[in-house]
C-alpha cells in the first residue's frame, strides 16, 4: 500500500508516496536513503530537484504523513518551537511523565522524534503562510533552536536553547 508523504529538505519540499509506511520512523532509521514515488519538487530559489528515487536520509529535515498522532502513549505533552534548517516547527513533544532532563534514564535512541499538533512555517517569513498537521518526524540533528519550557539537551545535541519566556537555558 502506498500512502503519501511530504518530505521537507533544505533547499525545498518534495511530496510523493512511498511504499509500506506502517511505520515511517523505523523505514527512515533503517536506511541511509530514502526512495519517493511520483515525486513533485517545490524549490527554494531554484534549487535543483534531489534525486527522490535515492534521499538521503540525513538530509530530511521533517517528515509529514503516514502518522498516527497517538502512538505515543503513556506521555506528557510539552510545546516546542523549534527552528531546523529553514523551518520553523510548532507542537507538542511527548516525554514520559515525571521527565527530569538530568536524571533521565531513557533518552532518544534514534534520529527522529515525532511532534504531534504540528505547525510548519519558513523562519522569517510569516507571510509565507504555515502548514498544519496531526503529527510530524524530525530530524533532531538537524534542529538549530529549541524553545520549551524543559531542558532538552538529549533531544536535539546541537541545539541552542531558549526557554518559552525567551530567556537562555544553561
Amino acid at each position: 500500500m502506498t500512502g503519501s508523504l511530504e518530505i521537507f529538505i533544505a533547499d525545498g519540499v518534495l511530496t510523493g508516496g512511498a511504499a509500506d509506511l506502517f511505520d515511517l520512523r523505523e523505514r527512515l532509521e533503517s536506511s541511509e536513503q530514502f526512495t519517493l514515488s511520483d515525486a513533485r519538487w517545490s524549490a527554494f530559489a531554484g534549487a535543483p530537484a534531489p534525486d527522490a528515487r535515492a534521499l538521503l536520509v540525513d538530509e530530511i529535515v521533517v517528515a509529514m504523513g503516514a502518522l498516527d498522532p497517538n502512538r505515543v502513549v503513556h506521555a506528557n505533552w510539552h510545546d516546542v518551537i523549534l527552528e531546523a534548517g529553514p523551518y520553523r516547527i510548532e507542537g507538542l513533544l511527548p516525554v514520559l511523565p515525571g521527565f527530569d532532563p538530568g536524571r533521565a534514564l531513557t533518552r532518544p535512541g534514534g534520529t527522529f522524534i515525532q511532534l504531534r499538533q504540528v505547525r510548519l512555517g519558513i523562519v522569517g517569513r510569516m507571510d509565507a503562510g504555515e502548514l498544519e498537521r496531526d503529527a510530524a518526524l524530525v530530524n533532531r540533528y538537524a534542529v538549530d533552536r529549541v524553545t520549551s519550557d524543559l531542558e532538552l539537551t538529549f533531544f536535539f545535541p546541537a541545539a541552542e536553547f531558549v526557554t518559552l519566556q525567551g530567556a537562555p537555558l544553561g
